[in-house]
């Protein structure tokens, strides 16, 4: 199974994670996989170097000179699937095989949003038609394309994986001695873009409640995004600089969950699942809010704790409940860590993934528009 991956991005998130993953995976098992990757990006850049690694760079959704480059390269390469990781991809892809010859046999696959639903525009809906099986990171993301009115035969459920030898290869950091902070203070990690989905002003609230009863509580929040402005104003608002640290983007997000005692995610939508399952292979207990995939992942009362969205109150007593009681703290690292172990795998991840991409390219194919909407 030869299989052409396509991610547009430059940032590192739970999509570009993934696809890195499914990349590796797949030629440790002794499948060709390709992937197409900004050249600037960070899927680029930590993608190891080779003969099918392709740069591509489209400029807007609707860029026919990068589709057509991208038609090219699939004439040429011939993969039984293309698999598009992000939003931008798919409408390239949608296109490239529109603009490719009828000798072209790959099949279309996506992964799908895992934050929003379809969008239902002309060109959108037209390029979803085009997509063969959308591959949903859990069972919340299928029931929404479903609602979206994607036929049920039409996306699959392949959960995310995790390299549990790369996990433990990484170092851990003494995040106390590099930010300065008190040398027993209890840390709680949290690892995502800065962006409104995100919902990082609700862990924050929350940590202002949290230090009345841990007054040495200290608070990582690491990232980058559009918010980041917003959020040092909050902390300044509530006098938590001393106790709310905004590291910005770090790519040693693994070395750095070791060095947390507990790590938190308050998204509010769709809600990214790869820095809950990464802290989960540390064997840090966690604090999630119930959106999207999230409570498919945490398992409450054994792998962590999970709290209703936008409510610090319930937020901050979750935390403060963890951090009061270590022994909690381990025992549910430890049944996190067995977690992974058992469900999420990178061998499953290569497995199911595989399987799913047989099955598309036996089955008879979907039958789209012959071309794009015309602009309006």
């Amino acid at each position: 199974m030869f299989s052409l991956h396509v991610d547009t991005s430059r940032s590192w998130r739970g999509r570009q994670r993934q696809a890195l993953l499914t990349v590796l995976g797949l030629r440790a098992h002794g499948h060709r996989a390709a992937l197409v990757a900004h050249p600037d990006g960070e899927l680029r850049r930590r993608a190891s170097e080779g003969t099918d690694l392709y740069p591509f760079a489209p400029r807007t959704t609707m860029d026919l000179s990068a589709a057509w480059k991208l038609s090219r390269l699939m004439r040429e390469l011939q993969p039984d699937v293309v698999h598009a990781h992000d939003r931008q991809a798919m409408a390239m892809t949608a296109l490239a095989l529109s603009l490719g010859s009828s000798a072209l046999r790959t099949r279309f696959v996506a992964s799908a949003p895992v934050d929003s639903h379809l969008q239902r525009n002309a060109f959108s809906r037209w390029q979803n038609q085009q997509v063969e099986c959308f591959v949903c990171l859990s069972d919340f993301v299928k029931s929404m394309l479903i609602d979206d009115g994607v036929p049920a035969e039409r996306s699959a459920v392949v959960r995310e994986g995790v390299d549990l030898a790369h996990v433990n290869a990484a170092p851990p950091i003494d995040l106390h001695k590099e930010y300065w902070l008190p040398h027993n203070a209890p840390l709680v990690g949290s690892i995502g873009d800065l962006v409104p989905h995100a919902g990082q002003r609700y862990l924050i609230d929350a940590a202002a409640i949290v230090v009345r009863s841990v007054p040495d509580a200290r608070f990582l929040l690491v990232g980058d995004g559009e918010l980041d402005e917003m959020l040092r104003h909050q902390i300044k608002h509530l006098h938590l600089e001393k106790h709310v640290l905004l590291a910005g983007f770090r790519p040693d997000e693994l070395s750095l969950l070791k060095g947390v005692d507990l790590y938190v995610t308050s998204a509010v939508a769709g809600g990214s699942m790869g820095g809950v399952l990464d802290a989960m292979a540390c064997s840090r207990p966690v604090v999630a809010t119930d959106t999207g995939g999230l409570p498919e992942v945490v398992q409450q009362g054994e792998t962590g704790l999970v709290v209703p969205t936008r409510d610090a109150a319930s937020f901050a007593d979750a935390i403060v409940t963890l951090l009061e009681h270590p022994d909690r703290r381990t025992e549910y690292g430890r049944q996190g860590l067995e977690r992974v172990r058992r469900h999420f795998s990178v061998d499953r991840l290569v497995d199911e993934t595989t399987a799913l991409y047989r099955n598309v390219a036996d089955r008879p194919r979907v039958t789209g528009n012959p071309g794009p909407p015309s602009a309006d």
